[in-house]
């Protein structure tokens, strides 16, 4: 496969009203596939936000109900949806959570990913995942590299999912006001340094710690935005040609000229 359209949906997300948040993603998730979006992104945690004072009552398994929503949809309609939700784990002893994301592929879970970089607030209620490792679609030929919002900040994981074989970083994230210019440079940065195609989702809105400002990018395989939002919740839609990423590698051999005996 050539080329996939995606389509990179900035929301707003009510704090703590799923139902409210969920509905709002379906109705704009149905406008992207309208227009042939087949891989859809939605921001981090895009069904609560990050509702610590709830969170028990806000988190759930991937077997739950958001989940399982989200999986019908693109079953009905041949897509792959890619996000973020609060993940609940329950033992005998204890209860854990993580910010668990998740890739829903034509009605399977064909992957999830805990993250792996907690930034400040979230490790007092998270615990951290311990793996980095890309996810294939079953519908497409085609490998995801997910990374959720902070973990922008870390090159190695871009690229680790890059070397690791990722066509496409997906990056979801609640990336708040004033580091829009940091945004934009690290969301082009980690496209440009591993040559590959990069969706960037972020959230609008407000909530009553933060405001977003939205940005939301997607950049190609040589690090030029091609679409990039405002701060008003907004879908973007673009045809990535992943055959784009081989001419790239082959111009300038960056991944090819790694020292990996040195570092």
């Amino acid at each position: 496969m050539t080329k996939v359209r995606v389509a990179c949906i900035q929301t707003d997300i009510c704090l703590c009203h799923k139902e409210k948040n969920v509905k709002n993603a379906i109705y704009m998730v149905r406008q992207a596939i309208s227009e042939g979006a087949e891989v859809i992104v939605l921001p981090e945690v895009f069904s609560t936000g990050f509702c610590y004072d709830h969170i028990s009552g806000s988190s759930e398994s991937p077997e739950g109900p958001t989940l399982k929503i989200l999986s019908d949809l693109t079953k009905e309609s041949n897509c792959v949806i890619i996000s973020s939700i609060i993940e609940k784990e329950q033992s005998m002893e204890e209860e854990k959570y993580f910010n668990l994301g998740f890739c829903l592929d034509t009605g399977v879970v064909t992957g999830t990913y805990r993250k792996t970089h907690l930034f400040m607030r979230e490790k007092q209620y998270f615990t951290p995942g311990s793996m980095i490792v890309p996810i294939s679609l079953q519908s497409k030929d085609l490998v995801i590299g997910l990374q959720i919002c902070y973990e922008l900040r870390f090159p190695e994981v871009a690229r680790k999912l890059s070397l690791m074989g990722a066509d496409i970083l997906v990056t979801v994230a609640e990336f708040p006001k004033p580091r829009k210019e940091l945004w934009q440079t690290l969301v082009r940065a980690r496209a440009i340094e591993n040559q590959i195609p990069h969706i960037a989702c972020n959230r609008t809105g407000s909530d009553p710690d933060s405001s977003f400002f939205g940005s939301s990018m997607i950049v190609d395989a040589s690090g030029e935005v091609k679409k990039e939002a405002g701060e008003e919740e907004s879908i973007l839609i673009y045809d990535i040609d992943t055959a784009q990423t081989s001419d790239v590698r082959e111009t300038i051999t960056v991944l090819k000229d790694l020292r990996t005996d040195i570092y």
